[in-house]
């Protein structure tokens, strides 16, 4: 199993007052972070879920293929796995594979040892020093929203990471002294939704770098039929692929949805099973449509439709016209309409592509041109 650093209250910290405020942390730009905070019973689901090997992974071949030579390589070696990062947006499997590299690391077939933390959690560099001195060899590391480390903390890493070395001050003032600690061979797994905010010197010490991509249909329905079981539910006909179009080509999603509907099967279904006729009531009573829109994504289309003409419109006028905040729509809804090609980010403003018009069931009444 693996070892969990015991953490000091903020009270026993020598490094700084204890009325020290928690620093605020940062809402980064772009796709939301959707991630259960460790212990809730979200997280907990999801870890009832998550495949314990490699070969049980769905999807993501390419990276699976990859990431299965360089285990097997390390395994024939008798050495740690190389440091990995892992890079895409959230709930695309991140965390998923860091807790399956231990488990095939492990030579006696058991879970390995992990230990995991975040970005945010680590405040200064002795916040590190309990997990570095914890770490045995082989062991993993995993440092989830990793871009978020402080710059301080960030540097500390450097010398663990390249040398397997920590340096710990002894002392204060002019008695103080360094003490170089020489700790066992281990890898760090980082997870992170905006790589392009890790600085040069942290990235180019990961020697596997793996992105993440959005998953195919056929894939994701697996991924629901196989949770299913999991969850004592049954799927018939393509109960399966009704979710699984409907996730926005990610199993935290199709996991989410397949959570409603093992609910509403159980209250609405005398046999428990979920036939295609119920996950579709359960999803419209979600209301979750075939394109996986929700309805604060309609929302937002029908009033650049029907308020502004298809638009351009602003974002702070939109924002104003549906009473959601703009960081809310701009991380939030936006992404998932790019992707679907039912908007378009303009220099004039934001409009919506003759695509939305249709899914939405509307008639253009005004000249295609006009829109763009």
């Amino acid at each position: 199993m693996a070892r969990q650093p015991t953490y000091r209250s903020e009270t026993d910290h020598d490094a700084g007052p204890a009325d020290e405020p928690a620093p605020k942390p940062r809402r980064d730009r772009g796709e939301p972070d959707d991630t259960p905070a460790v212990g809730t019973p979200d997280a907990e689901f999801e870890n009832s879920l998550r495949p314990r090997r490699l070969s049980e992974v769905v999807g993501q071949r390419k990276v699976v293929e990859r990431l299965s030579i360089t285990l097997d390589a390390a395994r024939r070696r008798g050495e740690p796995l190389g440091h990995l990062l892992l890079d895409g947006p959230p709930g695309l499997g991140k965390t998923t594979l860091a807790t399956v590299v231990p488990r095939e690391l492990a030579t006696d077939g058991g879970d390995g040892e992990i230990q995991y933390t975040s970005g945010p959690a680590l405040r200064a560099p002795h916040d590190l020093v309990a997990y570095l001195t914890c770490a045995s060899r082989g062991s993993v590391l995993f440092i989830d929203e990793i871009h978020r480390l402080p710059p301080a903390v960030e540097e500390y890493l450097y010398s663990a990471m390249e040398d397997f070395r920590v340096d710990i001050v002894m002392g204060e003032g002019t008695g103080a002294r360094t003490v170089s600690l020489n700790i066992e061979p281990f890898t760090v797994i980082g997870a992170t939704t905006r790589s392009g905010m890790l600085t040069a010197p942290l990235r180019d010490r990961f020697v596997n770098h793996e992105r993440v991509e959005y998953y195919e249909v056929d894939d994701l329905a697996e991924i629901v039929r196989r949770n299913a079981v999991k969850l004592g539910l049954t799927t018939e006909g393509d109960a399966a692929q009704q979710l699984a179009r409907r996730s926005r080509g990610t199993p935290r999603k199709a996991n989410n949805l397949l959570r409603w509907c093992r609910d509403f099967a159980q209250v609405h279904s005398e046999t428990g099973e979920l036939t295609p006729t119920l996950a579709a009531r359960a999803l419209e009573m979600r209301e979750v449509d075939a394109l996986g829109l929700e309805d604060q994504d309609r929302r937002y289309l029908r009033t650049i439709i029907e308020a502004f003409v298809g638009g351009p419109v602003g974002l702070t006028t939109l924002s104003h016209a549906l009473s959601v905040p703009t960081d809310t729509l701009e991380d939030e809804v936006e992404p998932y309409l790019l992707r679907c090609g039912l908007m378009q980010r303009t220099s004039r403003g934001r409009v919506v592509t003759p695509k939305a018009w249709d899914h939405l069931g509307l008639d253009r009444t005004t000249d295609d041109s006009s829109l763009f």
